[in-house]
């Protein structure tokens, strides 16, 4: 499937299911009713979206295209399961993950859009960022980490910086993922009692809990500043995981026009003979134990 020439989707209007499907909750964001999907359908739909990435990504590297994708939102909004299964089948040369800890005291130091600039695509690549520079916007505000100097030059200044960026050829996409709270809270019980997923629980999670309306209230003045007509934000709705990824992906390639630059597979040709070659004994090699 080619998407040339495919028009982008400006995310204003209301998905397949109708207006009447959203509703807002009290601390501002937009869920949906959960609408579970059928698990055959969800991995058949999920491997047909995947082949269609790789097809972009193919694209990108043949047009030299720089391509930064921003995932945000909630803590266990599901971002970084849909940045899993985008990666899952690309070459991490040409798509790789931007997850970025906290600042170094260097780093804190010099301008703040610094360090994120380092992390910017090249010609041929596709940068996902796990959070970004709206750190500042989000946590870095609600819980202090910034003043209030700080964060109003970031209001002013974030605009104009994508702007320069978008202006230089870069390829810019921003999501933000919508979970109610009361998805959140199932999300974070879930994660406390499985001990694969607990290191996810951060104390800074926690003590995001008590605080929903002021995040709620962060995040609607950053839309007001940055939902900007060169770089809007673009709301998924998380409130079910599989179906949040299938739309974000589904909406990611409809932003890129790509076409089918799949290779003809190479013909294998038989193998050489081993000739006199003796291989050593297997007994001088160190094998891992056959446990199952």
């Amino acid at each position: 499937m080619s998407k040339a020439g495919t028009p982008k989707k400006t995310g204003k209007t209301s998905n397949s299911t109708g207006a009447s499907d959203a509703r807002a909750n009290p601390g501002g964001d937009i869920t949906s009713p959960r609408r579970k999907i059928d698990n055959e359908l969800y991995e058949r739909e999920l491997a047909r979206l995947q082949v269609e990435l790789v097809k972009l990504q193919a694209w990108v590297k043949h047009e030299g295209l720089r391509v930064a994708v921003i995932f945000e939102g909630r803590d266990a909004a599901g971002k970084g399961g849909v940045i899993k299964r985008i990666t899952e089948s690309l070459n991490p040369r040409i798509c790789h993950v931007v997850a970025l800890a906290t600042p170094t005291e260097r780093e804190k130091s010099s301008w703040y859009f610094q360090r994120y600039v380092a992390h910017l695509p090249a010609a041929g690549e596709i940068a996902l960022f796990d959070r970004s520079w709206y750190n500042r916007a989000g946590v870095e505000k609600v819980m202090g980490f910034c003043s209030e100097l700080e964060y109003q030059e970031f209001l002013r200044s974030c605009p104009e910086f994508e702007r320069m960026l978008i202006r230089s050829g870069l390829i810019l996409i921003k999501y933000w993922f919508s979970v109610s709270d009361e998805e959140q809270e199932r999300r974070f019980q879930q994660r406390m009692d499985d001990p694969t997923r607990s290191w996810k629980l951060s104390p800074m999670d926690v003590e995001s809990r008590s605080r929903w309306v002021d995040f709620s209230k962060a995040k609607d003045t950053m839309f007001a500043h940055t939902d900007i007509p060169e770089a809007p934000w673009y709301v998924v709705r998380a409130d079910v995981k599989k179906t949040a990824r299938l739309n974000c992906i589904e909406h990611l390639l409809s932003m890129v026009p790509y076409e089918d630059l799949t290779p003809t597979p190479p013909k294998l040709p038989a193998r050489p003979s081993m000739g006199e070659y003796l291989r050593p004994p297997l007994d001088d090699q160190n094998f891992v134990p056959e446990t199952w």
